[in-house]
């Protein structure tokens, strides 16, 4: 583990956003602020916010995802599903258009998972912090969930080192508002679509602690290029010790089984230091001048 992070991040940057006293609250076992205005708590439908005072208004209580997954009763001679699922393939093909184009001029990035409950304090997050900004000062832009822990981390670091700031955020029944940190945000209601902008768009996953999400998206990401389907970028998993567990079951259980080859554990690589992160991935981008121009990397 470097320095920084194991000492409490002594020598970390100034602050460069107001959140000295967010900080604070963390370190004393507050949750992370989700970022609501005074005007009261707020909840996020897509594109549109909904504040407590507007209490006249009807609160879906299912979430884009969990609409698309459910089965309807069938109404007579007709299934139901055919009177709202094209309506709904409509709002799934905007997404992807608007996350397209969002995303299509971002040049070099790097996707970074983890933890949304990291607090500020937390050697996890100081590590995400300053991996970011080693990578921005490189000419990488950062993409994250847009969240608060981990993801607030990377973004923080990518402001720090001049990079740009990205954050895809997602719909939930419990509200998860962009972090303070994101320059270029897009709100999803589907995580398959979010999904998508992750990978489409990066050179490179950073994977730092996390829960069914991170392992959801590194499993994914492994999937994705085991079968093919994506270039083999590099996969790099931060924190030895954390991983430790998962590693051990791979090779000892899954590797005899068959279910996996030995090959399919040199897809991603395990460390602690963020200058190996950080050089792993420009030496890729530079061995791979047709995936970029490399005159945005430094």
């Amino acid at each position: 583990m470097n320095d920084e992070a194991s000492t409490g991040g002594s020598a970390e940057p100034a602050e460069t956003l107001p959140t000295a006293a967010a900080d604070a609250g963390q370190a004393a076992g507050l949750p992370p602020s989700d970022g609501a205005s005074p005007g009261g708590a707020k909840r996020r439908s897509g594109r549109i916010v909904i504040r407590d005072a507007a209490g006249r208004l009807r609160k879906p209580t299912e979430t884009e995802d969990e609409k698309l997954l459910e089965r309807e009763p069938a109404a007579e001679g007709r299934p139901a599903f055919t009177d709202s699922d094209p309506w709904r393939a409509l709002r799934i093909l905007s997404e992807f258009v608007e996350g397209f184009d969002a995303l299509a001029g971002v040049g070099p990035a790097v996707t970074v998972f983890g933890s949304a409950r990291a607090a500020r304090n937390s050697p996890a997050y100081m590590q995400a912090r300053k991996i970011a900004r080693k990578l921005a000062e490189h000419g990488f832009a950062i993409i994250t969930g847009g969240g608060p822990g981990i993801m607030e981390a990377a973004n923080r670091g990518c402001k720090e080192g001049g990079g740009l700031s990205i954050g895809c955020n997602i719909e939930l029944a419990h509200e998860q508002g962009l972090n303070a940190y994101v320059d270029l945000g897009i709100e999803f209601k589907y995580f398959f679509v979010r999904k998508t902008m992750f990978v489409k768009y990066a050179d490179a996953f950073v994977i730092l602690p996390g829960g069914f999400g991170t392992l959801d998206e590194l499993f994914e990401a492994l999937t994705l290029i085991q079968t093919g389907k994506i270039r083999n970028f590099p996969v790099v998993l931060v924190g030895t010790e954390y991983w430790r567990g998962m590693l051990d079951w791979l090779t000892a259980t899954d590797l005899p089984a068959g279910t996996i080859d030995q090959s399919d554990l040199e897809i991603f690589k395990v460390t602690d230091d963020p200058d190996e992160v950080v050089e792993m991935i420009r030496t890729y981008a530079a061995a791979h001048p047709e995936d970029r121009v490399q005159d945005e990397i430094r």
